[in-house]
């Protein structure tokens, strides 16, 4: 019984897990939602760094780029709930189990945080590397910054651009487990663009990955 209980629970922590990855508020977030005057905007509060130089604004990674403001507050107008740091946070958590979720060839994660044209382009090289009797044994070291870039917003549609720079240890093992390219040791750069999509005010509270691409 008690084993019936504890797996009732991890059930429990990984649905809401999915349910609240990207961008979407809790019931029990205290912070309030900013109204305009007349409430029938929902302004966008963008963080910037402090303006006293302009070295200094140069010199700090920006959450949001100038060009991707305009659309989050669509994003805001469609659906009032919605956090730009909760989703910076959510991105970053998706990214990183998306990725993980590839290096081990775990598809039912992969269809839970991608759309199917995305999922399907990982299962075709899941599927290849299987044939070659490969695996992965790679590890995200670090996520040094995650930066939205670019938004847009078509009827409900919503689509989100983040630029991830991140280090990656990356080692690929043949069928008999030996190392033919990439070394854990060190650590490689990346830089990587990826897009997530999502209806607002749908019944499904998650944002998916729709695209990806190298900065």
């Amino acid at each position: 019984m008690l084993y019936v209980i504890i797996l009732a629970m991890v059930a429990a922590f990984l649905a809401l897990r999915l349910y609240s990855v990207l961008g979407k508020r809790t019931g029990h977030d205290p912070r309030p939602l900013a109204r305009a005057a007349d409430d029938r905007s929902l302004p966008l509060t963008i963080p910037r760094p402090p303006e006293p130089q302009a070295e200094a604004r140069e010199a700090g990674p920006r959450t949001i780029e100038p060009r991707a403001e305009q659309g989050l507050r669509a994003v805001v107008a469609g659906e009032p709930g919605f956090d730009v740091g909760r989703f910076i946070e959510g991105a970053q958590a998706a990214y990183r189990m998306t990725l993980e979720a590839f290096w081990r060839g775990d598809e039912q994660t992969l269809d839970d945080l991608c759309t199917p044209e995305v999922r399907d382009a990982f299962v075709g090289e899941i599927k290849a590397r299987s044939d070659r009797g490969e695996t992965l044994d790679n590890r995200l070291v670090r996520i040094d910054r995650a930066q939205i870039v670019e938004t847009s917003v078509q009827g409900r549609e919503a689509r989100i651009t983040v630029r991830f720079d991140a280090d990656i240890a990356a080692v690929t093992r043949d069928a008999e487990g030996n190392v033919i390219a990439g070394s854990l040791t060190d650590a490689v750069e990346t830089h990587d663009v990826w897009t997530f999509t999502r209806t607002l005010k749908s019944s499904d509270p998650n944002w998916k990955l729709a695209d990806t691409d190298e900065a």
